[in-house]
């Protein structure tokens, strides 16, 4: 069985089979060698290529060439060309270890120095450096950013008891407004027991990180006791009218380190210090000299005249003193009373300091008593806090005269011995003079 291949279909540009034409049609192929004459006629007749013919092919093996689009290849990505970026977290590269470059000199100029002992020397910076670098990454943290510094100074005046606290200025504070500035201002407090009793504050300055106060805030009835057990604390804390204000940085310095008479200078950077509040508890339930001292402090000045034969007695203010209103101060006033009661002249009253913890009063009040007789009297001073229809509070108490101890009875013996000289001395509020307390019926 033979299988012969189709004719080609018709074409325009093929010549139609009856025509003449001087090119020569490719016989059939059959697969039978039946007719062995044309081939001799073929090999006797000189050999000559046929014309090409235009090739000729079926529309359906048009579309059927080069369609096969083969292996499928992956969409090249950024990570190929830029081969540090991943999707996955990875380890950062350890850092460049710096290269000392040295002259050699060949082991003259160091002796007996061998080559361990040179490698060693050289691998001590590059470890420095390394310490330096962590310590630096380290360093990034929310809680240990730069918060700014602040410069102030403190001066302890001896003879007057006083504390000056002048604030000089902030530099580059930590914006905490939305406009990238602060409203900041600095607060006082002496620890332990801070309190608003002896809390101080400067003015607030509007939209500035690098503000200037010069301002000075002063403590008064600070003894010698509270300069080396007590700490002064400064915060700078930004001011919002709509909300809370927030507290930006703090710093303490120990009243320890300054000396009588001499002003010192500081500029520290400003600190996040975590309180804790079991801990400021414990130091001030510690002794009672801290218990007594909540009550406040009044400064007392005695002058007895021997012109006019009388003791002089002023009332000249009041420091620290306890809290007994709801709002956190008090009306604070201050009984006077010399004992043995001498009836109507024996008692006196300042005015009311309306919301205030440290009041200055500035009174004085004349006691009419012989020079020799005033050995056998006693002063009793009391501080009270005022309330509108009900019974005032009591703050506290001194008494001056013989039967007291220590500087109570030191201040009284100064006012018999110097005549005609005013003496004033800084006492704490203690319980006596307190009214006895009514049992409940």
């Amino acid at each position: 069985m033979s299988v012969s291949k189709p004719p080609p279909p018709h074409s325009h540009f093929a010549p139609p089979p009856n025509s003449s034409t001087s090119h020569l049609s490719i016989p059939p192929s059959s697969s039978t060698p039946s007719s062995p004459a044309p081939s001799r006629a073929a090999s006797s007749a000189p050999r000559s290529l046929p014309p090409p013919s235009p090739v000729k092919i079926s529309m359906q093996e048009h579309f059927a060439i080069n369609v096969c689009p083969g292996p499928i290849m992956p969409i090249p990505q950024i990570s190929d060309f830029f081969p540090r970026f991943h999707d996955f977290p990875m380890t950062p590269p350890p850092p460049r270890e710096k290269k000392i470059l040295k002259e050699p000199d060949f082991g003259l100029s160091n002796g007996g120095e061998t080559d361990g002992e040179n490698k060693e020397k050289e691998r001590k910076p590059i470890e420095e450096d390394r310490e330096e670098r962590q310590e630096g990454a380290d360093s990034d943290d929310d809680d240990e950013t730069y918060l700014g510094t602040l410069e102030f100074t403190l001066l302890f005046d001896h003879e007057n008891n006083c504390l000056h606290c002048t604030i000089h200025k902030a530099k580059g504070l930590k914006a905490m407004d939305s406009n990238g500035l602060a409203d900041p201002y600095v607060k006082l407090h002496l620890l332990p027991g801070a309190s608003k009793a002896n809390k101080l504050r400067t003015k607030t300055l509007k939209n500035t990180l690098n503000p200037v106060w010069s301002e000075t805030l002063m403590y008064h009835g600070i003894t010698a006791i509270d300069m080396t057990t007590k700490t002064l604390r400064l915060c700078v804390c930004d001011m919002d009218r709509l909300g809370r204000n927030e507290f930006i940085g703090e710093v303490r310095v120990a009243l320890k380190k300054l000396s009588k008479g001499e002003s010192k200078r500081f500029k520290m950077g400003l600190e996040r210090i975590t309180q804790n509040k079991d801990m400021n508890k414990e130091t001030v339930e510690q002794g009672t000299p801290v218990a007594e001292e909540e009550r406040g402090r009044i400064l007392v000045s005695l002058c007895y005249s021997p012109e006019k034969s009388c003791l002089l007695v002023g009332i000249v203010r009041c420091a620290h003193l306890a809290a007994m209103d709801s709002n956190g101060y008090s009306d604070p006033f201050v009984k006077i009373v010399l004992q043995p009661d001498m009836g109507k002249k024996s008692k006196y009253k300042t005015t009311v300091k309306k919301k205030t913890l440290n009041p200055e009063f500035n009174e004085e009040f004349v006691y009419e008593v012989p020079h020799d007789q005033l050995a056998k009297k006693t002063l009793e001073i009391s501080v009270w806090d005022y309330d509108l229809g009900m019974s005032n509070d009591f703050i506290g108490g001194v008494e001056l005269g013989i039967n007291a101890k220590g500087v109570r009875l030191k201040h009284w013996f100064e006012c018999l011995k110097h005549i005609g000289k005013k003496v004033e001395y800084w006492h704490t509020l203690t319980q006596q003079g307190a009214p006895p307390e009514v049992p409940p019926q």
